[in-house]
């Protein structure tokens, strides 16, 4: 291959990659705002947010499912470029994983084991069982039509990759609303959520993500 070819052709790769990326971050706003505006449209934000977030509870919930959504968005973002390593990006995710593992530890200590169960049940367990993958529709949509202008070399990973990121977003939005601040709850009904949503992804992504 001649000097020229190589240049042009590293030239044109550049190109697709920015091109990518600005497609990835105009669509993951729109995802993203939908979201919220879907949130604030129909149960609004927690009527005693501004006293509660002072709480370590609290301030745990939001600093987690913002760090879940930040890490898996970055994996789904990557997963949509071919031959690059996502190891790192993977690795990042046991971050939020460790942090709740921490969180749970503490819960346990604290709290009386009698109240355990309360904990982990709350009171609207159901609610974030819906509004969590309702609230990740606009965002999954989004990320895989990002992902589909990429080159994923596996579609039903990035698909799932895509799931995780949208419902680690909506954990995040939904979480400016829950009254349940147990990590226990957390880890329970949110991770349900989740991998629900991370499970549609999946299969999406086998549909709409192929070459």
């Amino acid at each position: 291959m001649r000097t020229d070819d190589l240049i042009n052709l590293l030239a044109k790769d550049a190109r697709v990659s920015v091109r990518f990326g600005h497609i990835f971050l105009i669509a993951l706003a729109i995802g993203v705002v939908i979201s919220a505006g879907l949130l604030l449209s129909t149960l609004g934000i927690r009527k005693n947010m501004i006293e509660a977030i002072e709480t370590p509870r609290v301030m745990f919930k939001l600093g987690f499912t913002l760090l879940l959504a930040i890490t898996s968005t970055r994996l789904a973002f990557l997963i949509g470029k071919p031959g690059v390593s996502l190891r790192s990006a993977a690795q990042t995710l046991l971050l939020p994983l460790s942090a709740l593992l921490i969180a749970i530890a503490a819960e346990l200590f604290v709290v009386p084991q009698a109240a355990w169960g309360n904990s982990l049940e709350g009171r609207f367990s159901s609610f974030c069982l819906v509004f969590v993958p309702m609230l990740s529709i606009a965002p999954l949509a989004a990320i895989l039509y990002a992902v589909r202008q990429g080159a994923p070399e596996n579609p039903g990973k990035a698909g799932a990759a895509a799931g995780l990121a949208a419902s680690g977003i909506a954990a995040a939005i939904y979480a400016w609303h829950c009254p349940d601040d147990s990590p226990l709850f957390l880890a329970t009904w949110y991770s349900i959520a989740i991998l629900v949503v991370t499970a549609a992804g999946f299969l999406l992504g086998r549909r709409v993500l192929r070459w």
